[in-house]
């Protein structure tokens, strides 16, 4: 019978300054790859791939065509959050971010040495959506995987400063991505650029893909993982090894009741608050990054570089305004954070909305970069150690990423939609403010229903709640 008892921890897990500082880059490493890979896939999806894979059919057929194969790294990444957060709490999660890695930078990779279907014909689309799920599935658990070490590496004092490193990784991903893009289409003809230079963005990730494996495989693993009081030799028990430990413990009442905490707790409480955390940041992003963009461009008669130009600057500035909500939630907690940034979302949802209607390039472009700083990127900050802390370290890599996908699914999906069917009936631009309205207050409710959980201890195994 195998010895599933365990002695008290003597204390945390010993980690140098060299160690988080590796930490620190292998999450803001592979959260960047992450953002890179599926930017770098959506500009070519929009400006190529409806060409080169999808040639035999309408154009605006083929651009669906290729804005599907889009869309199905997202069905991949609910797969893979499920997968990779489940093993991440059993197994480790630096065994799971090496994983994760590599699949998302070998997909992307092959991506740039696919045949086109002037070569092999219907088996070229086919092999691009099956490199797509790959890819989905990596990332699916990329980002939560390194919230979680990230958070758990990280000084109690320190952790919400820290832990933002990791949405930092999405502005340098999509900056790069689309910086490389950028000088494709300035330099290349477009018949060079689909007959060799769109392979390059994707080849080129080969090199970055090399730097962050061999970084995470020298990562130590989390510390809090090792301190758990249900891993042993490296591995979380079971449920039945638990319940029998603590039987066997039950003089040891400290240890014993340790271990009951984290498998008599019910689950649910946490889940839904962080998916309401997520819900605001999510739907934010969807309306302001994705759909504001187009709704400019088509109905404003702005030029096509203006709101992204605006996006490119908001994205910069996030270089500060990340870290600088990260440090502010280290000093005043994570609820007064949230609960001020989703305010002032709400406040000025409309008068954003008048600047960028204002026919102003200049108030344009201000009111969408205040709009993804408050609203966006902002919550984004918070969300990297409030949801970390929600979780009982037990189940936290699966709750966590879950939570992300689930929310990021539902929000981003579906807002859009929604913005681009009530814009389309009123002829007016009121319906994206009240829905930025909308869903800063379901984070807000949530922030209100939250416990503080700044300098929670990451160790314990049931959750906040």
């Amino acid at each position: 019978m195998t010895d599933t008892t365990r002695t008290e921890p003597t204390g945390p897990a010993k980690r140098t300054t060299r160690d988080l500082t590796r930490a620190a880059v292998s999450g803001w490493l592979g959260t960047a790859m992450e953002f890179m890979d599926f930017q770098l896939y959506s500009l070519a999806a929009a400006i190529v791939f409806n060409k080169i894979f999808f040639p035999d059919v309408s154009p605006a057929i083929g651009l669906i065509a290729a804005m599907a194969t889009y869309g199905v790294g997202y069905v991949a990444r609910l797969a893979g959050a499920v997968y990779f957060g489940r093993m991440g709490d059993r197994i480790g999660r630096k065994k799971v971010l090496y994983l994760t890695i590599l699949l998302m930078g070998a997909s992307t990779t092959l991506i740039g040495a696919l045949p086109t279907y002037a070569t092999i014909g219907i088996l070229a689309p086919i092999l691009l959506v099956v490199l797509r799920l790959i890819q989905g599935f990596g990332a699916g658990a990329e980002i939560a995987g390194a919230t979680v070490m990230l958070a758990e590496y990280a000084p109690a004092k320190r952790r919400g400063l820290v832990s933002s490193l990791v949405s930092l990784g999405t502005n340098s991903g999509t900056l790069a991505a689309s910086g490389l893009w950028a000088i494709l289409l300035a330099v290349l003809s477009e018949e060079q650029l689909l007959s060799w230079g769109w392979r390059l963005p994707f080849l080129l990730s080969f090199a970055l893909m090399i730097f962050a494996v061999w970084l995470r495989r020298n990562l130590k693993e989390s510390p809090v993982f090792e301190e758990r009081a249900d891993v042993v030799d490296g591995v979380a028990m079971s449920r039945t090894e638990v319940e029998s430990a603590v039987a066997e413990a039950a003089s040891e009442t400290k240890q014993a009741g340790v271990l009951e905490a984290g498998i008599r707790q019910r689950k649910g409480k946490a889940f839904f608050l962080a998916l309401g955390l997520r819900f605001g940041q999510a739907g934010n992003s969807g309306l302001i990054q994705t759909f504001l963009v187009g709704y400019i461009a088509t109905n404003l008669d702005a030029g096509r570089a203006v709101p992204t130009d605006a996006i490119l600057y908001g994205s910069l500035l996030g270089f500060v305004t990340v870290p600088l909500v990260g440090l502010l939630g280290d000093r005043f907690g994570r609820r007064p954070m949230y609960i001020a940034l989703t305010l002032l979302t709400m406040v000025l949802a409309f008068p954003m909305m008048l600047l960028v209607t204002s026919g102003n390039t200049s108030a344009l472009m201000l009111g969408m970069v205040l709009g993804l700083n408050l609203g966006v990127l902002g919550l984004f900050s918070l969300e990297s150690v409030t949801m970390a802390e929600l979780f009982g370290s037990r189940t936290r890599f699966t709750q966590l990423a879950l939570s992300k996908e689930i929310g990021g699914i539902l929000a981003t999906a579906i807002g859009p939609v929604i913005a681009a069917s009530l814009t389309a009936v009123t002829g007016s631009w009121w319906p994206i403010a009240a829905m930025l309205v909308v869903y800063s207050l379901i984070t807000l409710v949530s922030a209100f229903l939250a416990p503080e959980t700044r300098g929670r201890d990451l160790v314990r195994l049931e959750d906040a709640v």
